[in-house]
């Protein structure tokens, strides 16, 4: 495929129409349009996304992310009067969250005021972009207030394109996957790819024989930061929280020893399954019933993926390490024949867009 000649920044650009940028989502949800591209020759073929069923089989595994989106967007105010918006990204311990902040003059020590009585303390500036916020709740005190007072973390390629910026309690509902488990709450963006999936198709799904099993991956911001070095080889990748029970490993590995096919839905489940099964002495003598760990993998063209030998994706954006990940299982030049398809044949993209299942 000549696939290492495609290491530079540049070579992962596209153009995409504006108007193609799907900014609400289908209904019903497994409505929305699938590409299915063949990893061996190429070719592709337009479906809906209900026809992924005709694409498993009995005995494979359905592996999804079954993490929450949280109200992870908080509007808040300084005692001075001034507005304050935080965007939580990742709980460090107890009542101490690291944050996006937006608003004038942040600094240590600054106090913020939220609705329903939450406070948060600005503890000090990562030098990252993030800032450590001290609340004045935590445990479920907290995660209960958020959801009452927050806002979901829509991309802002989507609310920038509305003709009002105004989130709904649609949103509250469609940017969330019909089987997020409220016990896995963590992630500041949905696992996109779950997002076609009805309880209805995975109920046909699973009559079929197939075998669908759960992950969780809390997604962080860190999935969507830009990549800004031109070898992307040099690339750090964040670290996202991992949890896979024991059985699902054995439940994977009984299917692939048998010649049965492993299918992740989204990058999420994919980084997943790759980088516990990087690990194969871990996995082995795995003595616990949840195997938890951190993972920060990044899978370029040039990586020979271990486990997954299907996957279920949307279609990502320009010079994003999530399309860097498809272009590995599949190989630039077909990722290219793919995407130009999809613009002249008017797929909708982002979040809210259309599938692709690589088979």
């Amino acid at each position: 495929m000549g696939i290492y000649k495609f290491m530079k920044l540049s070579d992962f650009d596209y153009n995409l129409p504006k108007e193609l940028i799907a900014i609400n989502p289908v209904s019903p949800r497994d409505c929305s349009r699938l590409l299915v591209l063949d990893k061996e020759n190429g070719e592709i073929k337009d479906k809906k996304f209900f026809d992924i069923i005709d694409y498993l089989e009995k005995g494979d595994v359905l592996v999804l992310n079954n993490s929450k989106v949280i109200s992870a967007r908080l509007i808040g105010k300084k005692e001075t009067g001034g507005k304050v918006e935080v965007f939580l990204h990742k709980k460090n311990k107890n009542n101490i969250w690291q944050c996006m902040i937006g608003g004038r003059k942040i600094k240590k020590d600054l106090i913020v005021l939220f609705d329903k009585n939450l406070i948060g303390k600005v503890l000090k500036n990562n030098k990252d972009k993030t800032w450590d916020i001290e609340f004045n709740l935590k445990g479920k005190e907290f995660d209960v207030l958020i959801e009452e007072i927050g806002e979901v973390p829509l991309p802002p390629y989507i609310t920038k394109q509305r003709d009002s910026s105004v989130i709904t309690q649609n949103d509250k509902c469609c940017y969330q996957t019909v089987y997020a488990d409220s016990d896995k709450k963590g992630s500041v963006a949905a696992p996109t790819a779950g997002l076609h999936f009805t309880p209805e198709l995975l109920r046909k799904i699973k009559a079929k024989g197939v075998n669908i099993e759960y992950i969780t991956l809390h997604v962080g911001l860190g999935t969507f930061a830009p990549v800004k070095v031109d070898n992307i080889k040099e690339h750090k990748m964040h670290s996202e929280y991992v949890e896979v029970k024991k059985g699902v490993i054995e439940k994977i590995n009984k299917a692939k020893s048998n010649g049965k096919k492993i299918i992740t839905v989204g990058t999420t489940s994919t980084r997943t399954l790759e980088a516990i099964y990087s690990d194969i002495s871990r996995i082995s003598n795995l003595k616990s019933e949840i195997y938890k760990t951190w993972v920060d993998i990044f899978i370029y063209p040039g990586y020979e993926f271990k486990i997954v030998d299907v996957m279920i994706t949307n279609f990502h954006l320009p010079k994003s390490t999530l399309l860097m990940l498809v272009s590995a299982m599949v190989g630039k030049e077909n990722i290219n024949k793919a995407y130009k398809h999809a613009i002249l044949e008017k797929y909708r993209f982002y979040s809210y867009g259309d599938a692709m299942l690589i088979k």
